[in-house]
């Protein structure tokens, strides 16, 4: 038996029989050419790279897949690539296979070395691609899963989004990758098909054989090969009460999350893509706290047009009306590198990123928030800004906003003119100054994923010291309280977008500091609002009384696993 931890992407609980998929090394070939030669090899590199932009034209999907799919044929069609190909034929007199996978693997290999991750993850996209070409070159057939006969458990080294487009989505129970990062496309994709899935698995794939017993968990992020009869016992208890559990969990899908003594909660969604819509209608969510709306650019590149953006601004808006939508700017920079923008930092974290970077580069900011506001008559809209860190930055951000009002309406535009506006606090500086930020905007979300890093100078990526990465550290809770206070005193709501919201242990005690509105991953709403609904708003600030008392983290997280257990076996 073999058991490995990973990245759960989609959750659920599946075991069934392994489907090996992998990719071993494949010879190119390398033959050298004469000069007469290089015009018919830049040709037939030419027909090749549209050949391979007609098959992914071809491929079927969602609004996911397809955006996915543009930005393939975008790196197919990018004139760096295609000149380094022509210079390597030119220069080198190497065939043009050859000179596909020489300008490949040196590309693949600065974007490792870049140390960011999210350039990082872009590598298998480039793979993908590249191999495409030389597939179309050589006259090869790459082997695909569009054709399985019974269910399966896909076990691969990797996926490459084009592989996924066209998987045997029927049959293909689970996933488990041996690569893969939170961010990538295959983790994108695999969330969108609801498929569970866990990546980040190492070298998994060379311990299983074909046909081996796999047991998939997305919620834990695990997987576990040949399982012993201890195990598979575990697994068909723990398949049951999940099953138990989601059939109870559903018929809150309908119900309002009011806890026992009155008190109405609104629980939204985190989302990133237009097709989440449909789940979150399905458990019953109050509406959209975060849309996402850098994955525009990250997967379209910084001229992404106005009309691009206020078409998906207006289908979200659309498909959730009444409820309202709330879109944050676009949050790039930090641990979300967009290619070509110029974000090349020592330190990406404290650096040029969200409303900084925006309003360096006002004509991006300006196009989104005039497609912000056309889409904002179709719907309620809430427009959000991330990492605002004081009054300055707020007023001047509140300065192009205006600015993009005043053009929209010398065009005769329409654009509602009470659309609310709001900013995320997510830096100590914005928690300490929240009184004066609450007096210019009509909302509050705190984000707490970044808060907590900043607050408690935590790197979340960094592994060497991801345990002080507290949320329930006194200094974390006590920020929250005070914004939420001066939310509050200035009459206006305040919610939570950070991973905390989702967190069934952090829900009461939230509950209980006076959060309006929590804001999660869709899958964790029915979860959260069962436990809402369970206790009184009376019994939450006893609880926040009680730990607000305490010293230390580890204290706080004793107390609440007590309190849980105790309010689980009443």
């Amino acid at each position: 038996m073999i058991q490995r931890k990973g990245i759960g992407t989609a959750y659920g609980l599946v075991r069934g029989e392994a489907y090996l998929y992998l990719h071993h090394p494949v010879a190119v070939a390398h033959d050298s050419i004469t000069s007469e030669q290089v015009p018919g090899e830049i040709r037939r590199f030419h027909q090749a790279v549209d050949a391979a932009i007609a098959l992914l034209r071809e491929g079927k999907g969602d609004k996911t897949s397809q955006s996915i799919i543009d930005t393939h044929v975008m790196m197919l069609e990018d004139p760096a690539f295609k000149s380094q190909v022509e210079d390597r034929i030119t220069q080198d007199l190497v065939c043009a296979p050859w000179a596909v996978e020489s300008v490949a693997e040196q590309m693949v290999s600065m974007l490792d070395q870049s140390g960011d991750a999210s350039l990082k993850e872009r590598c298998d996209d480039l793979r993908d691609v590249s191999f495409q070409v030389i597939e179309c070159l050589e006259g090869r057939n790459r082997g695909s899963l569009d054709h399985l006969d019974h269910d399966v458990i896909l076990v691969s080294d990797r996926l490459m989004p084009s592989e996924l487009f066209l998987m045997d989505k029927t049959h293909v129970k689970g996933i488990a990758l041996d690569s893969g990062g939170p961010t990538s496309h295959v983790a994108i994709l695999t969330r969108s098909l609801r498929i569970p899935s866990v990546i980040g698995l190492g070298d998994l794939s060379s311990h299983v054989r074909p046909a081996s017993q796999v047991v998939v968990n997305g919620f834990a992020g695990s997987v576990v090969v040949d399982p012993d009869q201890d195990t598979l016992e575990k697994f068909h208890y723990d398949f049951q009460r999940l099953w138990l559990h989601d059939r109870e969990l559903e018929k809150l899908a309908r119900e309002t999350t009011v806890m026992k003594d009155g008190r109405m909660l609104h629980l939204m969604a985190n989302i990133e893509m237009i097709e989440e819509v449909d789940h979150i209608h399905e458990v019953g969510c109050d509406g959209v706290g975060l849309f996402r709306s850098e994955y525009l650019i990250i997967n379209q590149g910084e001229n992404v047009s106005e009309e691009v953006q206020f078409n998906d601004y207006r289908t979200i808006i659309e498909k959730m009306a009444p409820k309202p939508v709330t879109i944050r700017t676009f949050d790039v920079g930090g641990d979300k590198v967009v290619p070509g923008l110029g974000i090349d930092e020592q330190n990406p974290i404290l650096g040029w990123r969200a409303v900084r970077f925006c309003l360096s580069r006002r004509d991006i900011f300006l196009t989104q928030l005039r497609a912000l506001l056309r889409a904002s008559v179709y719907g309620k809209l809430r427009i959000m800004f991330p990492m605002i860190s004081g009054v300055g930055e707020l007023d001047s951000v509140l300065d192009v906003l205006e600015e993009a009002k005043r053009s929209l309406a010398a065009a005769g535009i329409p654009y509602d003119k009470d659309v609310q506006v709001g900013t995320m606090i997510e830096v100590p500086s914005a928690a300490l100054c929240a009184d004066l930020l609450a007096k210019r905007v009509d909302f509050f979300s705190i984000g707490t994923n970044d808060l907590i890093q900043y607050t408690l100078a935590v790197d979340r990526g960094n592994e060497k010291i991801s345990y002080l990465y507290q949320p329930f550290h006194p200094a974390v809770l006590r920020s929250i309280r005070m914004v939420i206070a001066a939310a509050h005193a200035a009459h206006i709501p305040c919610g939570m977008c950070g991973e905390m919201a989702g967190d069934p242990r952090c829900s009461v005690l939230l509950a209980g500091l006076g959060l309006d509105e929590f804001s999660m991953d869709p899958q964790k709403v029915l979860e959260v609002r069962s436990v809402l609904r369970s206790v009184s708003w009376q019994e939450a600030k006893e609880l926040k009384d009680r730990v607000m008392t305490l010293e230390s983290a580890d204290a706080v997280s004793h107390t609440m696993e007590i309190w849980m257990k105790d309010h689980q076996a009443r």
